[in-house]
């Protein structure tokens, strides 16, 4: 269960929540342009754009939760159960196992509409990475400082949608998200206003034009949140004042340990939260054990290299203390 969202200030941002049961060992990856990426049915990329975001390194693959390139487009997986569906191979298709989707788009394409035509030469295929590494079923936003949309493997082939919200959270498909949304057009920022026409009605409570915002940890729900609170956010359009409203907003969705139990009795929460400045490319990022910022910058890497270069998360308390 994850939430991803675009914003625009001075500068555009992309970042997402990741909601999981346990660690996968993700840390900050950042892949130079000349680093060899071997796609399973694909064939090979040997130079490619550089890329930076959180992910697993297994066998010396990357294997990117979300990511930004050097152009500054970016991408996050999230997770689409009951409703992503790939297929076998397709001649005249590029062949694409999910978890190669984001390297493959990242590392040729610069812009959303360059994805969206590179998407109508792809399938999705039932690759898993290992026998040890089921499939985990996603769907896909991608975000440039211009626009994003939404790619969706299903029955009928790639869906791509326009994501005129600039948010996305998981099943069910994202034409259903949007036609939900459409049941709190009435939400507001401001006072109550008094329609009944009794002057003994009094608004007991500031922040009662939003009464009726859902508060729950399900998809339907924080899709109408995370588009509510980014539709009425305002802040100071400088970098820091930015990057700290962006972990605002995504902290109204983020999952506390103990608020959603799964079946098995573990409980998912909100393991790291991401902020992209897809003009600087800077990957901020904050662990659910430390809310301290922390960033990695792209162009302080050599980007002509050939090796990963990986940064372990910062999950350790820490307090200024001020006496």
């Amino acid at each position: 269960m994850c939430t991803a969202m675009r914003y625009q200030t001075k500068d555009h941002y992309f970042g997402r929540t990741l909601d999981v049961e346990c660690s996968y060992g993700e840390q900050v990856v950042i892949m130079p342009r000349c680093f060899p990426l071997a796609f399973r049915k694909a064939g090979e990329m040997k130079e490619h754009f550089s890329v930076m975001g959180m992910a697993t390194v297994l066998d010396g693959q990357p294997l990117f939760f979300d990511a930004v390139n050097e152009y500054g487009l970016a991408m996050a997986g999230l997770n689409f159960p009951g409703q992503a569906v790939y297929f076998p191979m397709q001649e005249g298709k590029g062949n694409i196992a999910p978890y190669e989707l984001i390297p493959y788009l990242l590392g040729q394409c610069k812009t959303v509409e360059e994805v969206r035509e590179k998407l109508k030469e792809i399938s999705i295929v039932n690759l898993p990475f290992s026998e040890a590494m089921p499939l985990t079923p996603l769907h896909w936003m991608i975000a440039d400082k211009e626009k994003s949309i939404v790619a969706e493997s299903v029955k009928e082939g790639m869906k791509v949608h326009e994501n005129p919200v600039d948010v996305m959270t998981n099943s069910p498909s994202f034409d259903y998200h949007l036609t939900h949304l459409a049941d709190y057009m009435q939400l507001s920022n401001q006072p109550a206003e008094n329609r009944l026409g009794s002057d003994a009605l009094q608004a007991y409570s500031r922040g009662m034009g939003a009464m009726g915002l859902p508060g729950d940890w399900s998809s339907a729900s924080r899709f109408v949140r995370a588009a509510f609170v980014r539709q009425n956010s305002t802040c100071d359009k400088s970098e820091l004042a930015s990057v700290s409203q962006f972990f605002h907003m995504l902290g109204a969705v983020s999952v506390p340990k103990g608020c959603m139990q799964l079946e098995d009795g573990r409980c998912q929460f909100t393991a790291y939260t991401s902020c992209m400045n897809l003009d600087r490319k800077v990957y901020y990022y904050t662990t659910y054990e430390n809310n301290r910022l922390s960033a990695v910058n792209l162009h302080r890497f050599k980007l002509d290299g050939t090796e990963l270069k990986c940064f372990p998360l910062f999950k350790t308390v820490t307090v200024h203390w001020q006496n």
